[in-house]
């Protein structure tokens, strides 16, 4: 007895509510009223728990079961070629990952009304925009290019869901998309065609890619509740009715879709390769607005967007994975806007067709040479686990709320002379001087050069142009965003005309 005292003892300095189950003490027994209750009380707050803990489970099962269905009914099979299999998007394998995203142009359901097209054009699907996008290794930045449309390209033989389309040569890079299409009958084999000439065309092994439509890119910008852009002059389509006065404008989903397709009209030369740039500036707003999210606060907000989006992209066999695109999501959530590097692959004009363009080498595949080496498109490799503050980079420039709101900000007009007026921390350079609000060299003689392309910038439009073949390479983000438009005020970002 003597033994059962001591753990009684024992247990009760540990918890002095238990029964005295061993001695006669003062407490009452299991069957008692005052024991009884307690035991109930505690009964009731572990039911409580769970309920609760099942409630959890039970709603993180849904997401990710309503995640899965809609990744499922998106997937597309990815279709060999050359005796190459798929490659499963692993984010934990410490690789870079590569895919290419299409932007479909298509006229069926609600694409019609979108793209103003007919119903004598349903059915018709061609390729309105072609990007290779490479996240590092380290997840720490992203390399996106654009492949312009009109770029006349070899692509060799491809097979389809129905059949092996023979070596086309000289053909517009669009096409490939929509002659895969009409032979093979389905997006899985216009899309693998595509990836087979990319990577004929690049040197690359990609494996992967992601397809997206008007009717998804409008879903997801109004899912997100629009995007601010700056347009740099007024800016009017008459073939879409789209009219944007110069400034900070915050777009819905149908004139961020319009603004990215427009080819006519003011506030453009009609050119492909133009819009490219727009569509880079686009993505890089969008992520600015994705990141402004916050996880905790605005989970519902966040996980209807995430339904949006991915209901609006269909991914390949590979990338189709629910574990695996949650996990490259996560993997990149420190990753910062200014290491989002973008550039159109560099392009002169077509020898026999200067409607047509074909790709300057060797520049173009010392654009890709970089994709092989997992290298950043401009600068260097980070060496270290520590961020950079490096904000110079003028085609993935930081948002403007990054930049000092206080003080003036300087004019458009007065661009050429920013380093002469006091600008901070101006560093001397051989050539130029680096001025810190435009991330641009500002040339003795007044001209703005892109210090990652030395491409020469236009005041007016932010446009970055190659000096040797005067074609379109980039948007200057930082010099649009902060000298152009200057940042926003909370709140004042027009949302119309």
């Amino acid at each position: 007895m003597e033994k059962g005292r001591d753990v009684a003892a024992h247990s009760n300095k540990n918890n002095d509510k238990l029964p005295n189950i061993v001695s006669s003490a003062s407490k009452p027994p299991r069957h008692s009223g005052p024991y009884a209750a307690s035991h109930h009380i505690r009964k009731i707050v572990a039911c409580a728990l769970v309920a609760v803990l099942m409630f959890v489970g039970t709603a993180a099962a849904l997401v990710w079961v309503n995640l899965d269905s809609a990744i499922q009914d998106g997937k597309l099979n990815f279709l060999p070629q050359n005796g190459e299999s798929e490659e499963i998007l692993d984010p934990n394998a410490g690789k870079p990952i590569t895919f290419l995203l299409i932007g479909q142009d298509t006229r069926d359901g609600n694409n019609k009304a979108l793209s103003g097209g007919t119903a004598d054009e349903e059915g018709i699907h061609n390729s309105d925009t072609a990007m290779v996008v490479q996240i590092s290794a380290r997840r720490d930045y992203v390399n996106i290019v654009s492949i312009p449309r009109d770029s006349l390209v070899d692509v060799p033989s491809c097979h389809t869901s129905k059949g092996t389309i023979p070596a086309q040569y000289g053909v517009m890079f669009n096409s490939v998309f929509s002659t895969a299409y009409r032979e093979g009958g389905n997006l899985a084999s216009a899309a693998s065609c595509t990836v087979n000439a990319v990577n004929s065309l690049t040197g690359l092994h990609i494996h992967n890619f992601v397809v997206v439509d008007f009717q998804g890119l409008f879903d997801m910008i109004d899912a997100i509740g629009g995007v601010d852009v700056c347009v740099p002059v007024d800016t009017k389509d008459t073939y879409t009715e789209l009219d944007l006065k110069k400034g900070w404008r915050h777009l819905d989903g149908l004139q961020a879709t319009e603004y990215a397709r427009m080819r006519h009209g003011t506030g453009t030369d009609g050119s492909d390769i133009m819009r490219t740039t727009r569509q880079q500036y686009l993505i890089k707003s969008l992520f600015k607005e994705v990141t402004k999210k916050n996880l905790l606060t605005q989970s519902n907000e966040l996980y209807q967007l995430a339904m949006t989006a991915i209901r609006s992209l269909n991914f390949s066999s590979g990338m189709a994975r629910t574990s695996s695109l949650i996990g490259l999501a996560w993997s990149l959530r420190d990753l910062q806007i200014d290491h989002i590097y973008s550039q159109t692959i560099p392009v002169v004009a077509a020898p026999y067709n200067p409607n047509r363009v074909v790709w300057a080498e060797p520049a173009a595949d010392d654009v890709w040479k970089k994709f092989r080496n997992d290298e950043p498109l401009f600068g260097t490799v980070q060496k270290d686990d520590s961020k950079s503050d490096d904000s110079n980079n003028s085609t993935s420039s930081p948002s403007p709320s990054d930049t000092p709101s206080t003080g003036d900000t300087p004019d458009a007009t007065d661009a050429p002379d920013l380093s002469d007026d006091g600008s901070p921390s101006a560093e001397p350079s051989p050539t130029g001087t680096l001025d810190q609000v435009s991330g641009l060299l500002i040339m003795p003689d007044g001209t703005m050069v892109d210090p990652d392309t030395n491409g020469i910038v236009d005041p007016e439009t932010a446009a970055i142009r190659d000096p040797e073949t005067n074609q379109y390479v980039g948007l200057a983000n930082k010099y649009l965003d902060n000298v152009i438009c200057g940042v926003p005020t909370e709140g004042k970002t027009e949302s119309k005309q």
